[in-house]
């Protein structure tokens, strides 16, 4: 015997009738109630406050039906199509709907494009009682900021990624740094400005290299690496004054410049509750050899063997635990995908940033890694159900490489046609830029376009078989890096 908490009841189980949620009774089979069970009344009532709705009774029947649930991803990129490719393979999983999507996605098994407007709260939450979803996994980190986790919630919509408030620590990396300061989470030196001539100054009193950031959103691109003080004084003038990323550039950090090798750490967070995932590592740089202007990412591997297990422990210990601490303290809990931006000297971490969901070549690869029930996992963890999480992993390591569009990351042609991705073998393409045009044609629609991820026993392997694969793609306007993964390989030679 055992208690199911279905709201404002608890029913205790037998093996033929349960008692379902606001005192309707339904004859469900125990897989169902088991799913009840595990997953508990925040599916139903997520963190709100409100009475509980026609849309709540919706997603319980969703529920009910065969043991299996909806789920919206928000998204249109690479990290949303990985996303969806292991949802869809959950047997937890009715239907997955993709908002916006991308014509990957959409080839997936039991996966639907839906045309809704990502940006307008309400119209989501619409969605989501008409089509009786259980679960919302927001992808990118706009949507986080602009408060959709807080309208999701506020209905009664399990949601995997955190609120507004606690969205600040991408949205501001002013406000980040401030917090790492406040709890001691080790990070670089830094100033904050809002005038021009006091950055400039700082920089000449510091000198070059040095690091100048815009505080806001943008795109990944918002970092210059400044090797001299006359290229630190032009990002200054770009971001600050010249507003190239527009109000994202109203604040700059200007922080001192780290040695090291960076790497990408994941933790899933549910206030003070803190689940390590795997790391991985970014190549940011457009150009092979890590040369030429910072990109979004240019490829990924996993596993990162700059993360050893005291990096890794130093990382959970002073960096994701301080932080999730610090939300709590700060009234703003963090739920969801925590994303540390690493920068690893002499078996040391310090934060270059914190990002609040999955990274964006990173969760490819991550994805492929996974050898548990994803869906599972994030229904777990969005329902205060963390401790209850326990990810496995596959011992294979994961290249993804990015076909970008020529001229990536500055000026590109959009509506190129690719070909051939029928007859890639041995790798997984996620789509990140395409779309279909009026005559049916795969299409590029972005800069960066299709991930390539594929799997092998240590990570040269993985990159043999990835670059196999993209040589397979037809495509007259494809660039990419050839050296995804060199660090990994440099040490499997030592």
């Amino acid at each position: 015997m055992y208690s199911i908490i279905t709201g404002s009841q608890n029913t205790t189980r037998c093996d033929v009738e349960y008692t379902c949620w606001n005192s309707r009774s339904a004859v469900l089979g125990i897989a169902q109630a088991k799913m009840l069970y595990r997953y508990g009344s925040n599916v139903h009532r997520q963190n709100s406050s409100k009475p509980a709705s026609r849309c709540h009774r919706t997603r319980l029947s969703v529920l009910a039906a065969a043991g299996k649930i909806n789920t919206l991803v928000i998204g249109s990129g690479g990290r949303e199509h990985s996303l969806v490719w292991k949802i869809s393979q959950s047997d937890l999983s009715n239907h997955v709907y993709s908002a916006p999507g991308n014509p990957g996605i959409a080839g997936e098994r039991n996966v639907t494009n839906v045309n809704i407007n990502v940006e307008n709260n309400p119209e989501v939450v619409a969605f989501c009682k008409e089509k009786g979803v259980g679960l919302v996994v927001i992808g990118p980190e706009v949507p986080l900021v602009a408060g959709l986790a807080d309208d999701l919630e506020a209905a009664g919509v399990p949601t995997w990624g955190p609120k507004a408030k606690a969205a600040q620590l991408e949205g501001s990396k002013a406000f980040m740094k401030d917090i790492l300061k406040k709890y001691n989470i080790p990070t670089a030196a830094y100033e904050i400005f809002d005038d021009a001539k006091r950055a400039k100054d700082f920089i000449k009193s510091l000198g070059a290299p040095i690091v100048v950031k815009a505080s806001g959103l943008a795109a990944g691109k918002g970092v210059v690496v400044a090797r001299s003080v006359e290229e630190a004084y032009k990002a200054v003038d770009d971001m600050l004054v010249n507003k190239i990323f527009g109000g994202a550039g109203d604040e700059l950090v200007i922080e001192e410049f780290l040695e090291g090798e960076e790497a990408s750490f994941f933790a899933m967070v549910d206030g003070e509750k803190v689940v390590p995932l795997i790391a991985a590592q970014d190549h940011k740089a457009v150009g092979d050899g890590d040369t030429g202007p910072n990109t979004g990412g240019m490829g990924t591997y996993s596993p990162a063997p700059v993360v050893t297990d005291e990096v890794a422990r130093q990382t959970m210990d002073e960096i994701m635990w301080r932080t999730a601490h610090a939300m709590v303290a700060e009234g703003a809990p963090f739920k969801g995908t925590l994303f540390a931006g690493l920068m690893i000297k002499d078996g040391k971490a310090k934060l270059l940033e914190h990002n609040v969901r999955f990274g964006d070549p990173e969760c490819q690869s991550l994805m492929a890694r996974c050898d548990s029930d994803v869906l599972d996992a994030l229904l777990l963890a969005s329902t205060g159900r963390l401790d209850k999480v326990d990810l496995k992993w596959k011992k294979e390591a994961a290249v993804t490489v990015v076909v970008a569009a020529k001229g990536y990351p500055g000026e590109y042609q959009k509506g190129t046609v690719i070909r051939g991705l029928e007859h890639v073998t041995g790798a997984k393409v996620f789509h990140a830029g395409t779309k279909l045009n009026a005559s049916g044609e795969l299409v590029s629609a972005g800069g960066r376009v299709l991930n390539v991820t594929a799997l092998g026993a240590d990570v040269a392997e993985a990159q043999a078989k990835a670059y196999k694969a993209v040589k397979q793609i037809q495509w007259d306007d494809a660039y990419y890096r050839n050296d995804i993964g060199w660090r990994a390989i440099e040490r499997l030679k030592k």
